[in-house]
């Protein structure tokens, strides 16, 4: 077929070429070979050189066959066929503006050149798609980590991802001809644009094309497509495939942005951005709902794009707005990320018109009602963006405080992202507030205060002024007239039955009369009692020329106006007459005049008053926000210690930059993220770290000096009034700084100074930097070390009188350089030991023994840091002790020796000072402890280092003979046997020292024993509170001994435990039994009980203690733990929010801990549903939710639901059923949970008469119907209906409706009843009778001996011991093999 005779059709597959069409459509002669194909490419390009591109005319089959066998041919023909098809369609475009403008031109040329330029075209296109299927191929291969070859082929000369962008540009060039001529009509087909433009789509499909080195590929795209929709009409079509490929790639959504904006920017195409946006708002939210992927794509797009074109995508936000009632949270984010970037790019400044001011007020409102979104991402979100919008500084000032009080809203949010990006913008208000650098709210109510009162007067002033001068009546007029025309247009629209009823004039009122009351009605601007008055009026004195004389052609609004007029601006004129009516002109002029003379006064007095009511209003502003943000301090301190880290990290963030705005309560936060030193985090450790560098390090000054003197300041103001645990927080942090060494040695210096008064300072400064020396001596030792002499001269010199809290903390300091750990095997050298003659350990001798007849409280505290010092650094610190002890004994006798020679009767006993014996005692204590702690860890390891040391030269010396001899010791030091071994003998003589020695006769301790005794079994005689306190603490350390004196005394401890009246003695002993149950837990065991009794103890401070103790105990597995823990769970509901913190945390830390909660959970609720001994409803309500909360796995679910149905049977009372019901709608329950629930629908059936009862079961059927199945909804409504028929007319009514519907089986019923008798046979209603407590049960002895007779079942610890407990759910260790009724205790007595 000639060229010339036919046309050719761009097919929509590559398979239509090769069948006939249509009448001179072209078709594919011939597939050519893959032989064939390299010298039919060479003669195509002879002849190209010869023809130019009409060439392709009669080889297009050469290339057709080329695209057939793509994958199989060479790699060099396909990048020669590349290459000179590119060289074709350059030459072409070159040669087609000349062609074209050529008038000349026939017909069947155009055709030959427009069937050359699609042949040329497709066959480019479809090599470029071809090259560009194998690259992403090749490139998924390379993924698995071989992309070797591929950068070994691009090195040998072709790179495909370099030879795309060429192709395109030559497209474009093409494209920006006037190429539409060589169609008929010039109107170019569409399947030629779609031809050119898809391949820009499917290069797009790529996923590689986002990333950076694509970008010029990118461009070229852009460029093209750019091209095709200003010139070739291709809007409607790039719309529908932008939309289609967002919601198929998710990697494009950026790429088509970049490409949007570009049209509508460079080529002018913001039509575009409207048609995109129209088709996304069109889009169903429920289908969006359903395809997470597109709502996903069309969100990234809409976010970006609002960053890049604010103010084109502005006005297409309405079609968005369906989707912020979507279900798709992602849609919502990008709705309210747009309208933020709006606010910000396009809506911001003071300059803005009324509609934009209008507009960015919408968006606001609708950011701030989204802060309150069902979906915690969405919540996140509108934080994020308000972070961005008060940082910019976009925010108007007339929002901060409702955007504050919102931020402080959800810090109480469950979600925690959304609490950690709540922090993140109070941060960014205080960072960009606008108010002042420091925001105290007590610094602020003054100013604030007196400013309001200066406002008051000006404003006083003003209405005085305002009152003297003369106002025109025309002038008042004016002003009240327009709403005096929409007041009287609502009466006049008012039909005749809906009129306000007019007001009744009086017989005896005159015209002038009625005329003064409208006047005064419209001066108070009561415009619609006026008109309804002059309504009346006007019927009223129909013969009156004021009120008949009205224009019939007026309006009946335009006649109400006027009469109003009339009658106000004469009785004004009336009330202020200008002056004699024969000198009105003159009485004019002198008005004017003076108005002249008045006007500037008056705008000064205006502009005054203005500027005072901002400057009130900013005050106001600026105390509001201190006070939120005082607000914000409180809740988000108690945030500090949650479980995520990134929330904590906010938190400290947060208290830094509050700190530095000098909010007062931010030292509050700052001294509560202390403990966080010691977290296990790293970024909540390094936190910390930081933020006290930021705090503290680098403070303001002008020289070194002054920088190191601030520094110090701030660190002793975190000493003032703090715990010793604070103390010992920052004493870490300080230690971190000194071994990094960024405490700069000024610092070191200046405390120096300040500790030894060459600066002056006062005793407490005086007394911090000595505080101060002592932390930073625990990161390097020789800063106290090489200053000893000087510390001891500072603090412990002869003075009178002693100052005990300087030398306390001297003594403090001197601690840190010795080594307080036990020390390891790793070590070769001694302990750093003082000898006994050392200056140190005189004065501390000189000073406890002076100090003891003096009544100085601050003695105590000071000798018992002393005694601890003396242990830890002296050389047989022991008898350094018993010297001070024999010094403090002798006094006191000397004392007692005085007394008795001065008193006037001898046979009347002395008395010795009650301070003294208290010394004495709190003395021997403590020293009798520190004996102890020296024996266990520094004699013990002291032995054990010369163990190895001396099996270390045994072993040198030891002939190798000898070793090969003794094969049993060889394996047993392979073992470990022989360390062991040798432990465990110096072990037994630590403990044999502390059993036989320490408190034997011989021994200075001994003799302090019987005295000690004395006082604590005769409260009454030594009856001083301080005595009582010091006495049962050195009793619970001298018990800490020995076991055999301990077993001996614990009666006594146990009986002051319960007995004493003072809190502060059952504090301490409850300290003290604590570590005895640590060091002696078989002793303490039996004793249980009383521990826990502590837990209900009316003292607030006791029961704090008990708290503290019992987790200790309990976490670290020294107690066992049984049903009494419900004393544990009481704590929960405690007034004094520490403790009920405090237990919170402990059952945090007990869920941890395998099934131990679930174990104790009925155990639990016997005793707190018990109406004898339990607690009140509500109380128990807020509990048991605590506590199953910790239920979370399905087959603990189960088993409890079938423990809380058989207990309805044996449970007593009403309020017992309301609580199981209770519990039982609390558990988390899944279907098989609702199967348990119906198989024992018997034993709580006939309960559901209770309201109570049957609400708690409606509220189980809501949760089991959220999450239900559509399977599993039939099984909820059978159990709903149960309910129902039960509440109703009882459990009887329910089998009638079972044997109605055919739900029950007579095998069934068989079974149910065999295992209604089998429950009623194996456990009477006695059996799960919670025991009454210990004193009912010492008073009814024949009640415990026939309960004992019965040996029930089931007491408490029941339900551990049924037969269907879960063995998968069950650890033997975890699980109490023994329950210890409170009876115990009775047991014992009798037995002692």
């Amino acid at each position: 077929m000639s060229p010339q005779l036919y046309e050719f059709h761009l097919p929509l597959s590559p398979e239509e070429l090769l069948k006939s069409g249509g009448v001179n459509q072209y078709v594919v002669q011939e597939v050519l070979s893959i032989r064939q194909l390299s010298s039919q490419l060479r003669a195509f390009q002879t002849a190209f050189r010869a023809q130019g591109p009409l060439a392709m005319l009669e080889h297009f089959d050469t290339i057709y066959s080329i695209l057939h066998h793509f994958r199989n041919i060479d790699s060099g023909l396909k990048e020669d066929t590349l290459e000179f098809l590119i060289k074709v369609l350059s030459r072409h475009s070159q040669e087609l503006p000349t062609i074209l403008d050529d008038p000349t031109l026939s017909v069947s040329d155009r055709s030959a050149h427009l069937n050359a330029l699609k042949m040329n075209c497709y066959a480019l296109i479809r090599l470029l798609e071809s090259f560009e299927t194998m690259s992403s191929q090749s490139s998924l291969m390379d993924l698995g980590g071989k992309g070797k070859k591929g950068r070994a082929k691009a090195t040998h000369g072709f790179d495909w991802e370099e030879e795309r962008q060429p192709v395109l540009q030559l497209l474009t060039q093409l494209l920006q001809l006037d190429i539409r001529h060589l169609w008929n009509h010039s109107i170019i087909e569409e399947e030629f644009v779609s031809l050119v433009t898809g391949c820009c789509y499917r290069l797009l499909e790529n996923p590689t094309i986002s990333h950076q080195k694509n970008r010029l590929t990118r461009e070229a795209i852009t460029h093209l497509l750019g091209v095709a929709l200003t010139r070739y009409n291709h809007m409607l079509s790039a719309t529908v495939k932008i939309i289609q490929m967002l919601q198929h790639f998710e990697h494009l959504a950026p790429v088509l942005v970049a490409a949007v904006s570009l049209w509508a920017t460079d080529y002018g195409m913001k039509s575009i951005v409207g048609e995109i946006v129209r088709e996304i708002g069109q889009k169903c939210p429920q289908e969006l709902s359903r395809d997470p992927l597109g709502a996903k794509g069309f969100a990234a797009f809409l976010t970006e794009l609002a960053e890049r074109v604010p103010a084109i995508l502005m006005s297409n936000m309405c079609v968005l707005l369906d989707h912020l009632d979507g279900e798709n949270y992602m849609m919502r984010n990008a709705v309210l990320a747009a309208m933020a970037e709006m606010v910000l790019q396009v809506l911001n400044g003071d300059q803005l018109e009324e509609a934009a001011r209008d507009t960015r007020d919408q968006f606001l409102d609708t950011l701030q009602a989204h802060g309150h979104d069902i979906n915690s991402f969405v919540r996140s979100r509108v934080l994020q963006l308000f972070t961005r919008i008060v940082q910019q500084k976009a925010l108007p000032l007339t929002r901060f405080q409702a955007v504050v009080s919102l931020a402080v809203g959800r810090l109480a949010d469950k979600s925690v992202l959304v609490c950690k990006n709540a922090i993140q913008l109070l941060a960014s208000f205080l960072a960009n507030n606008p108010f002042s650098c420091k925001l105290s709210d007590t610094d602020l109510a003054g100013p604030l205060q007196k400013e309001t009162q200066k406002l008051q007067e000006m404003r006083a002033q003003k209405q005085t002024a305002a009152a003297s001068v003369v106002l025109d009546p025309e002038e008042e007029w004016e002003a009240m007239l327009p709403e005096l025309k929409s007041t009287l247009k609502q009466l006049l629209k008012l039909s005749q039955e809906e009129e306000e009823i007019p007001e009744e004039i009086a017989n005896t009122e005159t015209v002038e009369e009625v005329e003064a009351h409208i006047h005064q009605l419209l001066a108070k601007a009561s415009y619609k009692q006026a008109i309804i008055l002059t309504r009346a009026a006007i019927g009223h004195f129909p013969e009156s020329k004021l009120f008949s004389h009205m224009d019939p052609e007026e309006s009946e609004e335009t006649r109400f106006l006027n009469l109003l007029g009339n009658i106000f601006k004469a009785a004004s004129t009336e009330k202020n007459p200008q002056g004699p009516a024969g000198d009105t002109g003159s009485g004019q002029t002198v008005c004017k005049d003076r108005l002249n003379v008045l006007e500037p006064e008056k705008s000064r007095g205006n502009d005054d008053l203005v500027k005072q009511e901002m400057l009130v209003q900013y005050l106001q502003d600026a105390y509001s926000f201190s006070q939120k943000i005082t607000e914000a301090i409180g809740i988000i301190s108690k945030m500090m210690y949650e479980h995520t880290t990134t929330v904590v990290q906010e938190v400290i963030e947060f208290f830094v930059m509050v700190s530095q705005f000098g909010v007062p309560q931010a030292l509050f936060g700052v001294r509560r993220m202390l403990p966080l030193i010691w977290s296990k985090e790293p970024g909540v450790r390094e936190a910390v770290l930081n933020a006290y560098r930021q705090l503290y390090l680098n403070p303001k000054g002008d020289s070194v000096r002054a920088k190191a003197q601030a520094l110090i300041q701030n660190l002793s103001l975190l000493l003032v009034d703090t715990s010793a645990g604070t103390i010992q927080c920052l004493e870490e942090i300080l230690c971190e700084f000194v071994q990094k060494d960024e405490l700069k040695p000024s610092v070191t210096q200046m405390l120096w100074e300040r500790a030894t008064e060459k600066v002056p300072c006062s005793a407490l400064e005086r007394c911090s930097s000595i505080m101060l020396l002592g932390m930073m001596a625990r990161g390097k030792p020789e800063i106290v070390g090489s200053n000893l002499d000087t510390l001891v001269s500072i603090g412990l010199d002869e003075k009178s009188p002693h100052d005990y809290q300087l030398a306390q903390q001297v003594c403090h300091a001197i601690a840190s350089i010795s080594d307080r750990r036990k020390p390891s095997l790793g070590k070769r050298h001694p302990p750093f030991r003082l000898p006994q003659e050392h200056r140190l350990f005189e004065q501390l001798r000189e000073m406890v023994t002076k100090g003891f007849v003096h009544t100085n409280p601050l003695w105590i505290p000071f000798k018992e840091v002393a005694v601890t010092l003396i242990y830890q650094l002296a050389e047989g610190p022991e008898v350094i002790c018993a010297q001070i002890l024999q010094g403090c004994a002798k006094q006191a006798l000397e004392k007692l020796e005085e007394k008795s020679t001065t008193q006037e009767d001898p046979k009347e006993t002395p008395m010795l000072p009650t301070f003294l014996l208290m010394n004495l005692l709190s003395l021997a204590g403590d020293v009798a402890l520190q004996q102890l702690v020296h024996l266990e860890q520094a004699i013990s390891g002291e032995l054990c280092r010369r163990r190895v040391l001396r099996e270390e030269q045994e072993h040198k010396t030891k002939e190798p003979k000898e070793k090969n001899n003794s094969s049993e010791t060889a394996m047993e030091e392979e073992l470990g046997l022989v360390g062991a071994t040798a432990d465990d003998t110096e072990a037994e003589l630590i403990r044999n020292i502390c059993e036989v020695e320490l408190l034997d006769g011989k021994q200075v301790l001994a003799a302090f024993v019987p005295l000690l005794l004395k006082v604590c079994n005769n409260p009454g005689l030594y009856s001083n509170p301080d005595l009582s306190a010091a006495a049962s603490l050195a009793l619970g350390k001298f018990c800490m001994i020995s076991a055999t004196f301990c077993d001996s005394q614990l009666r006594l401890l146990f009986t002051m435990l319960e007995k004493s009246p003072l809190p502060i003695v059952r504090s301490n002993l409850m300290v003290a039994t604590g570590d005895l149950a640590i060091r002696f837990p078989n002793l303490v065991d039996p004793w249980t009980p009383h521990l826990y009794g502590r837990l209900r103890d009316p003292a607030q401070q006791v029961r704090k203690t008990a708290g503290l103790v019992m987790t200790h105990l309990i976490l670290k597995d020294m107690v066992k733990v049984k049903g009494q823990v419900s004393e544990m769970a009481v704590l929960l509901i405690d007034p004094e929010p520490q403790i009920a913190a405090l237990a919170k945390n402990f059952f945090n830390e007990l869920s941890h801990k395998g099934n131990a909660i679930y174990n104790l959970l009925p155990d639990i609720i016997s005793r707190l549903s018990d109406p004898e001994g339990g607690v009140e409803e509500e109380p128990f309500h807020t509990i048991m939710k605590q506590l199953l909360s910790y239920i979370t796995k399905d087959k603990q679910t189960e088993s409890l639901v079938e423990k809380l149905c058989q207990r309805f049977r044996t449970a007593r009372t009403e309020r017992q059923y309301r609580d199981l019901a209770y519990c039982l709608s609390q558990l988390p329950l899944t279907e098989r949970g609702l199967h348990k629930m119906l198989d024992n629908f018997g034993c709580f059936g006939d309960k559901l008469s209770d309201e109570a009862v049957f609400s708690a079961f409606l509220l189980v059927v809501s949760k089991l119907r959220r999450g239900a199945k559509p399977e599993g909804k039939a099984v909820i409504d059978e159990f709903e209906q149960k309910l129902r028929a039960c509440h109703t007319r009882g459990l009887d009514a329910m089998e009638d409706l079972e044997i109605g519907q055919g739900l029950l089986s007579g095998t069934k019923k068989q079974s149910t009843v065999s295992r209604r008798q089998h429950l009623a046979s194996a456990a009477s209603d006695n059996d799960f009778v919670t025991p009454e407590p210990r004193r009912t049960t010492r008073r009814h002895p024949i009640t415990q001996q026939r309960s004992t007779k019965k040996k029930p079942k089931i007491v408490f610890s029941s339900d551990e011991s049924s037969e269907e407990e879960l063995s998968a759910e069950l650890i033997d260790d975890e699980t109490p093999k023994k329950t210890t009724p409170i009876r115990r205790a009775s047991t014992r007595r009798h037995r002692s």
